[in-house]
Order: structure tokens, then sequence, then C-alpha cells
């Protein structure tokens, strides 16, 4: 039986994009039209990124992972290892655990920023924007213990702490104010206000070892994990089953908070699911930021590309900026569109699709497979880079091609 939960986990977003992608390679979307001929394009723009980001790597090689753990590193440095290495761990499972704790408030507060926000970074005495500042923000947040209620010990998320976290504490850390405004942050503190409720409401998932924190994932999935390896879509499942009811409140199913899943017309189906189209960027984004520390506490993670690619606008764009995907009406260029309206529905979930067929483009080209160059190293070496650049190339701030309104919980 077909019901609300088959639409939380990786699967059911692959599926329903490539049947999206299905429909829309017969020329029977209402508001894309796709040239698959441009995957070439994409691809082109996609190497010469890696080339240029990873010359002694490429082309897989050492390419990490797409992940938050990448925007911790600037100049060369990076910033959470720096704090991670001088800290006095008990064992690999507290650095786990507060790497978790980081990971999962640093992806909820990264929800787009917006072009004109900055954030001012005293170590190097540089200003930083987009979700290389929101993640140097929340690392800084997080070493100063702003998350935490134990003074004796700054380097974790506490219930308590995420419950009560005012919009004006996040105003502070993220330095905003009329001359560096950031969208979405009232969205942003009551995200984590529902957080720190869920996690001291649910101890048996959050509480394990510890008191309730978000790190207490981390022993729920070693608890399940078998000869110590975990395979990624099981990640994504828990999170979002988890974290589920803390998503402001769009499409519940039976009860069943849906998260970022959404309506689209052509997607009919006989069943209680019918029009529903899951893409669950953030919490897909949050996946791939736990792999690295269950690999850093002795678990394998295997099968990576169970996770999908990311429905986000700088992988959409990469797509529209290189004439992959084109709109049937050029007037939706200026307009301003719902994060809920069907065409960004249709451009999240083709973007999902195509960034397989992409996929399958590059391995082709540069001989490996998916094990060798799995879609994390693609996204970052890569998609999501190589969307920006174009952007940058196209349009003042490096604004993404389409404009979507969005409450700061969505991207």
């Amino acid at each position: 039986m077909v019901d609300a939960f088959s639409l939380l986990s990786a699967q059911a977003v692959r599926e329903r994009a490539h049947r999206l992608l299905d429909i829309g390679l017969k020329d029977e979307l209402a508001h894309f039209r796709i040239d698959p001929g441009r995957l070439d394009a994409a691809a082109d723009a996609v190497l010469a990124m890696m080339r240029k980001n990873y010359p002694e790597n490429y082309p897989t090689g050492e390419v990490p992972f797409h992940s938050r753990w990448r925007h911790f590193v600037t100049g060369g440095e990076d910033r959470w290892a720096a704090i991670a290495n001088h800290a006095r761990w008990p064992d690999q499972r507290a650095r786990a655990r507060a790497e978790f704790d980081l990971a999962v408030v640093s992806v909820l507060l990264d929800a787009g920023a917006g072009p004109a926000w900055r954030y001012r970074d005293a170590a190097r005495g540089i200003s930083i924007g987009r979700s290389e500042g929101l993640a140097l923000a929340s690392l800084d947040m997080f070493a100063r213990g702003i998350f935490s209620t134990d003074p004796d010990d700054p380097l974790r998320a506490d219930a308590e702490a995420l419950a009560r976290l005012s919009v004006a504490d996040l105003e502070k850390g993220f330095q905003t104010g009329p001359d560096n405004p950031l969208i979405g942050i009232e969205g942003r503190a009551k995200l984590l206000n529902g957080l720190g409720k869920l996690l001291a409401a649910e101890p048996e998932i959050f509480a394990i070892r510890d008191t309730a924190r978000p790190g207490g994932l981390f022993d729920r999935l070693a608890s399940h994990a078998e000869h110590r390896t975990i395979a990624a879509a099981r990640i994504l499942s828990e999170l979002l089953r988890a974290f589920g009811p803390i998503w402001p409140s769009r499409i519940t199913l039976d009860g069943v908070p849906l998260g970022d899943c959404w309506r689209h017309p052509a997607l009919k189906r006989d069943d209680v699911t019918s029009e529903l189209v899951p893409l669950h960027k953030l919490s897909q984004w949050m996946a791939y930021s736990l792999i690295e520390p269950l690999q850093r506490a002795g678990f394998t993670v295997e099968d990576i590309d169970g996770l999908t690619g990311l429905a986000e606008y700088r992988n959409g764009g990469l797509f529209i900026d290189c004439g992959v995907l084109s709109l049937r009406d050029t007037r939706d260029e200026t307009r301003e569109h719902p994060v809920d309206s069907p065409l960004i529905v249709e451009w999240r979930a083709l973007t999902v699709a195509l960034l397989d067929r992409l996929a399958a483009v590059l391995r082709q080209r540069l001989g490996c497979d998916a094990t060798r160059l799995p879609l994390a190293k693609i996204l970052e070496g890569g998609t999501w880079a190589a969307g920006r650049a174009l952007a940058f190339d196209r349009r003042p701030n490096g604004a993404p091609p389409l404009k979507v309104i969005s409450d700061g919980t969505v991207f």
C-alpha cells in the first residue's frame, strides 16, 4: 500500500522527478521545454569547473563530497578542524555527536541568504556572503556556545538552548541590520525553536547516550548499523522521519508532515499520493553532511548515490543557463514565484532528474563509474560551482535565473 511514509525517501524523490522529466521530454509540461542535446554544454561547464577547482585531483581523485564541511574551509584553512583538533574529546563518538550538532544546526540555517547580506569574518578581516558566509556565522556561533546550555562544553547544541533561541540572537550572530538584511531570519529562528522542542520530546531518539541534542541521531544510526556499515539513503530516511515535524505546515498526509514536498498537476496517480512531488533538499544536504562524521567515527557509508542531486537554484540555474531548460513564457524570467508554484516545483524536480542524466554523461566522458564519481563529488566538483559561476557571468550579484519567494526553510 502506498502511504505518506513512502514519500519520505530518496527513492521517492528520484522516481517522481524522473516521471516529470519523462513528461517534459514529450514536451507536455506547462512551464519548461527540455533540450537534452544541451547536456553536453552543461557537462563542459562542470568539467571546466572540476579542472579549475581540483587540478591535482582531476578527474576524480580526492574531490571531496558536497557537504556543509566544505563551507567551513576558507583561504585553505579548515576552520572546524582547527577547533575540533584542539578539543578534548572523550572518544570518537563524542566528536561525532558534536559534528552532528553542528551540521544539523548549520544546514537548517543555510536556506539562502539573498544577494545583499554579508558576514564579517573577524579572523580574516573579510566579508563573505551566501552559503559560505552563513556557514562561518553558524560555526562562530557554535564555537562560542550559543547553542549550548553548558558553559564548560560549548561545542554542542542542546534542546533547551535551541528551543529558547530568539530572532535577536540570530540577528546578532548573523550581524544583520538595515544595511545588511538576511532574508527569512524569522523562519530560521522558528525552525531551530521547533527543533529544540522536538529533541526534548523524543528522548528515545535524541538522548540515547546524552541529554537531548541533534547529535543523539548519531547514536541512533550507530545502533542500526550492521557491521559498522550504513546506507546513505538510510541516513536520509532517519532524518525525514525524525525531523519531519519541525518544518512549517505545508502538506500533511494521514497526519504525517511531508516537509519539502509539493503538488504538481502533471503527476497524476491513482492513490493518495497523486500530484505529490517530494524533493527534501535541505534534508538531503544534511544527509550528505552527516556522512563524513560517521566515517571519522569509524563507520562505512555505502551507496552514496542512493541519495539524489539537490533541488536548489545553483544546480537548477546550471540547466537554465546552459539551455537544457527554457521557459515557455519568457515573462516568467522577471516574475516572482512562490516556492509552491507549479513552475518552481517543475524546475526543482527536473533539476534532480537532469543531474542523474548529467552524471551519466560525465562518467562516460571520464571513463569511470558511480563508485569512483558519485553524485556527491559531481555536485561539489561540480554542478553547484558551475551553476554559481554561470549566474555571476549572466546576472548582477550572481542571482539565480528565476526569482523565488522563500521563507528561509527551503533553499
